[in-house]
């Protein structure tokens, strides 16, 4: 009797230090994610930033559909701690994986938000905590990986929260996040100081050992260091924003880079704006698609978007990988490659800028096949032209600044910014949230300290500043919906019930028929909409799943919408199911 009770107290004593130690939890009958998991995710898992390795953000779920979204309600939802929070769970088998404002990890019950684990990461700089900005986690056989923004990639058990590898890749932020191929931890991130720190790198995601490094500023004897023309050890081009993509049939990985640093030409090279080309190839790889080898990180090939980008116009975050017939529309697109025949089908990467412009490339080889401004055509853009026959695109030097002191409006500036788009490929449908933006700037000169602001891109209605757009990646024809007022910060979703999922600024969380555009619920929740939504499924209950908070866009674009009041607060997370 006296064992018993013993063993009573103990195991009382053991639920007791967990509810108060809830870190000493853990995952029960956790099930290792193997990489044919990662190719064929389960419906009800969400194991990548984009759910899978083409970044199509669209869920086979339809248990709510267009006929019962109507219905939805909360199921759950869970205050967060104040700070930055710019990141999107993930969801394997009911248990949701997520980073949260001050550089922890929560491992949490996805039927009711519940703590199972957390992981806060000792930080030697208390104020790095602050800046969380990390875009992602990822997931792979029992470990879960986060790349923390003291530079370091960090391996947690995933079961107990436990770190089990962490390796110091450089002095950055590691703003993005990574992917895991074939047992290897992909990752890129923001700069530290001169371009040996800016770079994508592959960890192996066992040990954490460095198994390969690509510079994304090419070095002496690189392809591309010539069109520096000169020494650009202090040159930067980051990979801060979204992860990249994997294609793997053609076993390779599409990752985009970022803008050249300092942002303005005659910064970068001493003091000359034509210190580089005006056109492709310019200060490579800056605003590249690069298509690299998983296995060694080697170069397949490369296209460059934007050639000695004067405006920090990044082309960073995912890349979309479709098939599609080659049907552009001239009504519709601006640039269409003449050679490629009509209707002929193409394994497609596609992207959106943050400062507009739509690419079409052929994935085999980085073939220009079609291009457009985004979301409209104006004189003001940095992009001027694109041959045709061989994709090189030309810089706008009329919106170079050419000396201290020049002033311009550059239009687009962050219009589609870091928020991850959708594909629908049963209508063939890129979704992809916008602001109608740009930015007004004036540098530092003589007698003038320099300024810059973003502002609604002149002559444009009141009621026409934000929207969505419904583009077909076969023949560029666009549909513009939800315009309004209200900036938008949230990721774009899509669903097999027929749906498209958003949120904005305004604290609106809505759902649209994919087909229609039509707005079919609406929620309204305690903050800003920040990046984020998902949909996953747990003992048949299909749950969609967003956080709102405060992300460092919101003090710029409420200038913008001064009467809009959107709070700085409210993080948190919110769960809604059907009844």
């Amino acid at each position: 009797m006296l064992r018993l009770w013993a063993l009573v107290f103990c195991s009382l004593l053991f639920s007791l230090f967990v509810a108060i130690n809830p870190a000493a939890a853990q995952v029960k009958d956790y099930k290792p994610v193997t990489q044919q998991m990662l190719l064929n995710p389960s419906p009800d898992d969400w194991l990548m930033y984009s759910r899978t390795y083409d970044a199509f953000r669209d869920s086979p779920l339809k248990q709510i559909n267009k006929k019962n979204v109507s219905q939805l309600r909360m199921a759950w939802t869970r205050g967060l701690d104040e700070g930055v929070t710019e990141t999107i769970p993930i969801v394997h088998d009911g248990v949701m994986y997520v980073i949260v404002p001050g550089g922890a990890v929560d491992a949490l019950d996805a039927t009711n938000g519940d703590l199972i684990w957390e992981y806060k990461r000792p930080f030697k700089n208390p104020q790095t905590a602050t800046n969380e900005r990390t875009k992602a986690l990822a997931i792979y056989d029992d470990m879960v990986y986060f790349t923390s923004a003291d530079g370091y990639v960090v391996a947690l058990d995933a079961r107990t929260g436990k770190v089990r590898w962490e390796t110091f890749k450089t002095d950055t932020q590691n703003t993005s996040g990574a992917l895991v191929i074939d047992g290897k931890v992909i990752s890129g991130g923001t700069c530290g100081r001169g371009s040996d720190t800016c770079f994508i790198e592959a960890d192996d995601a066992e040990t954490g050992a460095k198994v390969w490094r690509f510079y994304t500023v090419a070095h002496p004897g690189d392809p591309g260091y010539d069109s520096w023309h000169g020494d650009n050890s202090q040159s930067m081009a980051s990979t801060w924003g979204l992860p990249g993509s994997f294609d793997p049939v053609r076993n390779v990985i599409y990752w985009g880079v970022a803008n050249p640093m300092p942002d303005q030409r005659m910064l970068r090279h001493n003091g000359n704006p034509d210190g580089t080309g005006r056109s492709s190839p310019a200060d490579l790889y800056s605003n590249c698609t690069l298509a690299l080898d998983p296995a060694t990180g080697k170069l397949i090939w490369y296209y460059q978007h934007l050639p000695g980008d004067d405006w920090d116009t990044d082309h960073t975050h995912e890349r979309t990988l479709a098939r599609v017939a080659f049907n552009p529309n001239p009504k519709f697109v601006k640039w269409i490659n003449p050679d490629v025949p009509r209707g002929s089908m193409h394994d497609i990467a596609a992207m959106v800028s943050e400062g507009g412009d739509l690419f079409v490339l052929d994935r085999n080889d980085g073939k220009f096949l079609w291009a457009t401004p985004f979301p409209y055509d104006d004189p003001r853009t940095l992009l001027a032209d694109i041959n045709v026959h061989t994709g090189q695109t030309t810089l706008n030097w009329d919106q170079v600044i050419k000396k201290p002191g020049d002033h311009k409006i550059l239009c687009y500036w962050n219009t589609r910014s870091y928020w991850p788009t959708a594909y629908h490929e049963a209508t063939q449908s890129l979704f992809v949230p916008y602001i109608d933006n740009c930015r007004d700037l004036q540098t530092p000169g003589p007698g003038v300290r320099g300024s810059w602001s973003v502002i609604p891109r002149p002559g444009i209605a009141d009621n026409a500043l934000t929207g969505l757009a419904k583009i077909n990646l076969s023949t560029g024809e666009t549909v513009h919906f939800d315009v309004g007022r209200a900036p938008g910060n949230g990721a774009m979703l899509t669903t097999a019930g027929g749906l498209v999922f958003h949120g904005d600024m305004s604290r609106r969380f809505k759902a649209f028929d994919v087909d229609t555009g039509k707005q079919l619920w609406e929620a309204i929740l305690g903050g800003n909409i920040s990046v984020s939504t998902i949909t996953y499924a747990v003992n048949g209950k299909q749950y969609i799943c967003v956080m709102t908070g405060f992300n460092l866009k919101v003090p710029e674009l409420s200038k913008e919408v001064p009467n809009m009041r959107t709070p700085t607060y409210g993080n948190a997370i919110y769960a809604f199911a059907l009844p």
